[in-house]
């Protein structure tokens, strides 16, 4: 498995009401530096909803991605709130809604 299909892999596996980092997925997947990567990855996505890229946030808990449109990054707090995600302010709360991956 290449690291594209790594990260698809991995970000198939956040459960609903969670998210994962960048950077988390990143590290998971071997590539500790790769963060960016991991986000052109989710932004190139063919298989969403499948490979559910709305659940992948900056390391702050910020919404990113979806082009930095802010219809679409309001389109991916919809999707995030409707699943259960907490949001403290603009970020996520990365406190109750970080994926566990263990």
């Amino acid at each position: 498995m290449n690291f594209r299909e790594q990260v698809y892999f991995l970000a198939k596996q956040i459960p609903k009401g969670k998210v994962a980092t960048y950077g988390q997925l990143a590290k998971l997947a071997n590539r500790p530096r790769a963060a960016r990567a991991v986000g052109m990855f989710m932004r190139t996505n063919p298989f969403a909803p499948v490979v559910p890229c709305h659940r992948v946030v900056a390391s702050t808990g910020a919404l990113t991605g979806f082009f930095g449109k802010q219809r679409k990054l309001d389109q991916k707090r919809h999707l995030l709130e409707a699943e259960g995600v907490i949001f403290k302010g603009e970020n996520v709360d990365l406190r109750q809604c970080l994926w566990d991956n263990q």
